[in-house]
């Protein structure tokens, strides 16, 4: 099947932390799922006429770009803590939520309860929301379940909700996400070594292994061995490392050669530096920091040291946004990026930070037919046009979805 979106304003065919490619007046060609042509119109026009395609977007007075990558996520859920939001307004912090019962191990009772056909139809739900909005790729994460049958109950449902839904889904398996409330950390620790990710591994449905590398979480040692042990089942490193405090979640990450250090809200320049030198992605969650309350991270110190910066959504209940455009808005007006570079983070660098090397987040030739068409003549909108969609259609895989 060919899809062609035909003269279009503007079309950027590329983005990361070091420059933006764009082609004015341009068009893009789509066909049996892949890129192959993107230029400009009159050369696309003699080269693949439109009624050629079997499916066409007008793309005039609009602008193109690449389906939008969200490398971290914890879209697969139940239940609602709508009401936490209220007590944060009042005052109180997020360990203290988490020690009155609240936070993480809220929605793991909820979870627990959930059988595997509600957690699909959330995620599914949620999928619609961020395809909307320009996402195509997703990368979600168990960690609501703190135990063998959830564990892979959530994964389980993340896989059945990838072979339903457009959009594509990374699953990363995240059993160290907090410790239970039966349990002390360092037990916990040997029951995910020891049961969950064999669990996992035999079942081949998970990719990475994250670990929450927090004070009054899991430390660094408990943390390396947890991704140490992921690694020699076949699962790629992942760390969330630096969120409220800074522990040192940012060296383990390098040190096991993570494919990404996400937070990162309490790093140093020299973290930055060991994350650089040592390949790894640095995923920064704008979103988290504004539900917060808390300060932001300091993309500047990462585009310093030449990192491919990322940016995600961070979805989850303590943080209720899938929009990737308004994670790019907070990461220009709150964090001082660009809206080339806010770009880049959203496409080229997220879909690093996933491990996805086939051209997912670009418009070259040879990369997957995923894009979004623009409500606005530049991929400024993208940042610009905050509290609404500012996408008007997004194709993926060559099929044209409507928002």
């Amino acid at each position: 099947m060919k899809t062609i979106v035909h003269d279009a304003t503007e079309v950027v065919t590329y983005a990361d932390h070091t420059r933006i490619d764009t082609v004015e007046d341009a068009s893009v060609v789509v066909e049996d799922g892949t890129v192959i042509a993107a230029g400009p119109a009159d050369e696309i026009r003699r080269e693949h006429p439109t009624e050629n395609a079997e499916e066409t977007v007008d793309a005039s007075g609009q602008a193109v770009v690449p389906g939008l990558v969200d490398p971290h996520t914890h879209a697969v859920f139940a239940g609602d803590r709508s009401d936490e939001f209220e007590a944060k307004l009042r005052g109180k912090s997020y360990g203290e939520i988490l020690a009155e019962g609240g936070g993480i191990l809220r929605t793991v009772r909820a979870t627990r309860e959930a059988d595997i056909d509600a957690l699909v139809e959330n995620l599914l739900d949620h999928l619609d929301v961020m395809l909307a909005h320009g996402t195509t790729t997703v990368e979600v994460k168990s960690g609501y379940g703190l135990d063998v049958p959830t564990e892979l109950n959530m994964l389980d449902a993340i896989m059945m909700a990838d072979s339903r839904h457009p959009v594509d889904l990374v699953p990363t398996f995240l059993g160290a996400h907090a410790v239970p409330e039966d349990r002390d950390a360092e037990s916990y620790v040997e029951d995910v070594i020891e049961w969950q990710i064999p669990a996992v591994a035999e079942a081949g449905i998970a990719e990475f292994c994250d670990v929450f590398c927090e004070e009054g979480v899991f430390d660094v040692e408990q943390s390396r061995r947890v991704l140490e042990a992921g690694k020699e089942h076949g699962l790629k490193p992942k760390v969330h490392a630096e969120e409220l405090s800074h522990l040192g979640g940012t060296r383990l990450a390098a040190e096991v050669g993570a494919t990404s250090a996400d937070h990162l809200l309490h790093s140093t320049p020299e973290d930055a530096r060991a994350l650089v030198d040592a390949g790894v992605s640095p995923v920064l969650l704008p979103g988290t920091a504004f539900g917060l309350g808390a300060d932001y991270a300091d993309a500047q110190t990462f585009l310093d040291a030449d990192a491919p910066v990322a940016l995600a959504t961070d979805f989850n209940p303590n943080c209720y946004s899938q929009s990737m455009p308004f994670a790019m808005s907070l990461a220009c007006v709150e964090m001082g990026m660009t809206p080339a570079q806010a770009l880049g983070a959203a496409t080229r660098n997220a879909a690093l930070a996933i491990d996805r090397d086939d051209g997912t987040g670009t418009l070259e030739p040879g990369a997957p037919g995923d894009l979004a068409v623009l409500d606005g003549p530049s991929y400024v909108h993208l940042a610009y046009q905050f509290g609404v969609n500012p996408v008007d259609c997004v194709v993926k895989g060559g099929r044209v979805y409507p928002t």
